[in-house]
């Protein structure tokens, strides 16, 4: 999926479709980047192109306390359920509250699910992924777009999770690993083939 002009996320959701299972019967496609790069929206638009597939968002599973030590914690509650074909329950942190919970989310064993969230790609998940979409915004870019978008409330969190970013990236990238890369455009989203393995459809 290569070239300059934007790509039409129906034609993307197709070739994910069309992607072996990779955990239990699911197709769980990561979208991962830098904190401000757009993957919530971009996981959002992919997900309305599959018909509204389910979208874990790693801002429920991670916590003040685990801003990138939560492997263990998606594993049990999700992957696992996952990979059985069974529904998947989690606990959501409010980081306002600083907490988890009470109540749990389902996350069904759909053909496709999407994982969104810096780190998404990390290694402990990838032989469970069907795929590995990276948002390629350089982290400067995408930390101004995430202060401006936080605003000076958020500004002392920002100041702690930059380091934090930098030192899991240095450690665990993803993009290396990457088999689309995705920017935005004006009119839409650019998807280039990735550093990674190319895909091979089923």
């Amino acid at each position: 999926m290569t070239g300059h002009q934007p790509t039409q996320l129906p034609r993307l959701a197709g070739t994910l479709r069309r992607l072996p299972p990779s955990c239990g019967p699911v197709r769980l496609i990561a979208v991962d980047g830098h904190a401000g790069s757009g993957k919530s929206t971009f996981a959002r638009r992919l997900a309305e192109a599959l018909g509204d597939a389910p979208v874990l968002r790693l801002d429920d599973i991670a916590s003040h306390a685990e801003l990138f030590g939560w492997t263990e914690r998606l594993w049990r509650q999700v992957v696992g359920p996952l990979s059985r074909g069974e529904t998947a329950h989690y606990a959501t942190y409010d980081w306002h509250e600083r907490r988890f919970g009470p109540a749990d989310r389902a996350l069904p064993p759909a053909p496709v699910v999407i994982v969104e969230g810096v780190g998404a790609g990390r290694r402990a998940l990838r032989p469970h992924l069907a795929a590995v979409l990276w948002m390629d915004v350089p982290h400067e870019e995408a930390w101004q777009r995430g202060r401006r978008r936080d605003g000076a409330v958020q500004s002392d969190f920002w100041d702690g999770w930059e380091p934090e970013e930098l030192r899991h990236f240095a450690e665990d990238p993803s993009r290396p690993f990457a088999q689309l890369l995705v920017r935005q455009r004006p009119e839409g989203y650019e998807v280039l083939s990735g550093p990674g393995v190319a895909l091979t459809e089923a």
